[in-house]
């Protein structure tokens, strides 16, 4: 298990004397440090956002964060932790998304309450180099169309935002492109660039090196528009795939039945901490936007993906396991 304490204190003058008291209060009171748990190993771009967050809203609550990492079964380990932790409001756990699986794990708005979002952004189909590929996305679009099969993509994960984004490419451009899950994003990358598998659907921030250092071919950003890190590179809607919009988000949840306004104050707490400039200059450099919301505008939010992606894996009938 890695943890990090996180702890910082200092004068709040410029919050208000009476900005969160019901917190504060509550931190003094236990003492207790807020437990932050990650579904993903320490480095990755969530573990990286959670961290970014949490050093704020230590800041600002003058309690300690202790971020605990623990990995494995596509994040289920985290959120049955979660699940089961005492809804006191000193648990939390970063929820990446969109993710489905075919064994029922915790979800917001049953086993778990929404409190905030904490970034959104996008994913990118790259190509390897070390293969004849054709250079441009309508070109490879239409070699897939003539050879059903043929290619295959690789991802983080079955279930994984990257996996339903490659499958929303297909049903969109009508093409049989081949999934090759990996168990985390940084092999897939490797295998990508080695050119093991000829395709990628993954996040921007690992591939990027290797698309300025010509290893990997940019064919288009996930999201309706083009994004910061790689302005060159158009969307996969502007490339042609009309009504082709899809990104990866990260939300923070914690054990269902905390009290309201400890969830109402926590999300005032967050919204804040995404404002400090230290998380500005994070969340550009890992290509995300910050998108602060209430917590029932996160909990709608959820669910509108939710559905939006069981409907997807339903008509094409994905396999999941």
């Amino acid at each position: 298990m890695n943890t990090t304490h996180l702890s910082r204190r200092c004068a709040l003058a410029a919050l208000g004397a009476a900005a969160f008291p019901r917190l504060r209060a509550q931190g003094a009171r236990q003492r207790r440090p807020i437990t932050w748990l990650v579904g993903q190993p320490a480095g990755g771009t969530t573990d990286v956002l959670t961290r970014l967050v949490a050093r704020e809203l230590a800041l600002q609550l003058e309690q300690s964060m202790l971020i605990e990492n623990r990995p494995g079964a596509a994040g289920a380990i985290a959120l049955q932790a979660t699940a089961k932790a005492a809804p006191d409001g000193l648990t939390l756990v970063t929820v990446s998304g969109p993710s489905l699986a075919s064994i029922p794990r915790p979800q917001i708005a049953r086993e778990l309450t929404a409190v905030a979002i904490l970034a959104r952004g996008p994913m990118v189909l790259v190509g390897t180099m070390a293969t004849a590929l054709p250079p441009t996305l309508d070109g490879l679009l239409a070699a897939a169309r003539e050879n059903p099969g043929a290619f295959s993509y690789a991802t983080s994960g079955t279930g994984s935002s990257q996996h339903l984004t490659g499958e929303l490419l297909n049903q969109i451009a009508r093409t049989r492109i081949v999934h090759v899950p990996y168990k985390g994003g940084s092999q897939a990358v490797t295998d990508v660039v080695g050119g093991q598998v000829p395709l990628g659907m993954l996040g921007i921030t690992p591939v990027l090196p290797h698309i300025k250092a010509g290893k990997l071919r940019a064919y288009g950003v996930s999201t309706a528009t083009r994004s910061p890190l790689l302005p060159e590179v158009p969307s996969l809607h502007e490339a042609g795939l009309s009504d082709f919009d899809a990104d990866q988000w990260f939300v923070v949840a914690m054990p269902a039945g905390a009290p309201t306004d400890r969830v109402q104050a926590l999300n005032a707490a967050i919204n804040r901490a995404l404002h400090a400039p230290e998380v500005q200059a994070g969340y550009t450099s890992a290509g995300v936007v910050l998108t602060p919301a209430t917590a029932q505008q996160t909990t709608a939010f959820v669910a509108r993906e939710t559905q939006r992606w069981q409907t997807l894996a339903k008509n094409a009938n994905l396999q999941l396991d």
